[in-house]
């Protein structure tokens, strides 16, 4: 089943070794948080990977705390 709240979220085992991705390209969730996480700011992101949209960062955050929260996706 496919979780609709994470429509952005993709895993794929030959994209990034089957991490967690945005749409698919080669940006993990994991990238993403954790740039966040060095104080990188949503507004540095998007202009540093203008391929990148707003709701994918939202997303990826959502995803990640989803996880360490323990809920269990399916993408």
């Amino acid at each position: 089943m496919f979780d609709e709240n994470f429509d952005r979220i993709t895993q794929n085992p030959a994209v990034m070794g089957g991490k967690p991705c945005i749409r698919g390209m080669r940006v993990t969730v994991g990238m993403i948080v954790g740039q966040i996480g060095e104080g990188v700011s949503n507004e540095e992101l998007l202009s540093a990977y203008p391929y990148l949209e707003k709701e994918d960062i939202m997303q990826a955050i959502r995803y990640k705390t989803d996880i360490d929260n323990g809920t269990s996706l399916t993408i």
